[in-house]
């Protein structure tokens, strides 16, 4: 990999790498919004509530997230909904995600005493409050390994997202590999990107919880 490849590439990738952060942090953050009342409704939600949100969770866990993206560009606009390619790939994403996040919720949820719950029922406390106060505090610190493994896999899975043309990390490479003839030191950046995001969130987690044990 030459300097003259990297002066190149350096502009061009690193708005790409912004796009990326950005793009899977939203995506990861609608999956915790959603995936909270999902992860709610699958453990208690009466009849009809507690089908339908296992439902949407074996949807989209079970069908590739390729498909995903590509359905929600290409079908939807044949029943009227046509969403522009970006809203289109982060509500994907996030959605995506959201079902993931829904099982790591659940098992979080399942750390927290049942005596906690009960002292909460007695206090006269509302399921929301109960949910806010007792459940996700409790459960938070159990819960944020998986959380951000979850948010490495999206960063990873958002190179999926250049098949509806964002211009994302691996669509920059590959524009770059186009442009410069030299697809091996394009390609071989972008990995070294991933790499070094993905290490960043690791060392991110592993200090949080190193903290919370000194």
């Amino acid at each position: 990999m030459t300097w003259d490849f990297l002066v190149e590439a350096l502009p061009s990738m690193t708005q790409a790498t912004l796009a990326t952060i950005w793009i899977s942090a939203v995506a990861v953050a609608i999956g915790f919004v959603v995936g909270v009342p999902l992860a709610v409704a699958c453990d208690g939600a009466p009849g009809w509530g507690r089908r339908a949100a296992l439902a949407y969770v074996s949807f989209f866990r079970g069908v590739p997230l390729l498909i995903q993206l590509l359905l929600a560009y290409y079908a939807l606009p044949f029943i009227g909904i046509d969403l522009p390619p970006l809203v289109a790939a982060i509500g994907t994403l996030g959605l995506c995600c959201a079902a993931y996040m829904a099982e790591i919720i659940r098992g979080g949820f399942a750390l927290v005493p049942k005596g906690g719950l009960e002292a909460a029922r007695l206090l006269g406390l509302t399921p929301r409050q109960t949910l806010l106060r007792i459940r996700l505090p409790i459960s938070a610190q159990a819960m944020r390994p998986a959380l951000i493994s979850e948010a490495i896999l999206i960063v990873k899975a958002s190179s999926l997202i250049s098949v509806v043309g964002i211009l994302e990390l691996t669509r920059s490479a590959q524009a770059l590999a186009s442009s410069t003839f030299e697809p091996l030191p394009a390609y071989a950046l972008c990995g070294a990107i991933y790499l070094v995001i993905n290490l960043a969130l690791t060392l991110l987690a592993r200090g949080r919880v190193e903290g919370r044990a000194v």
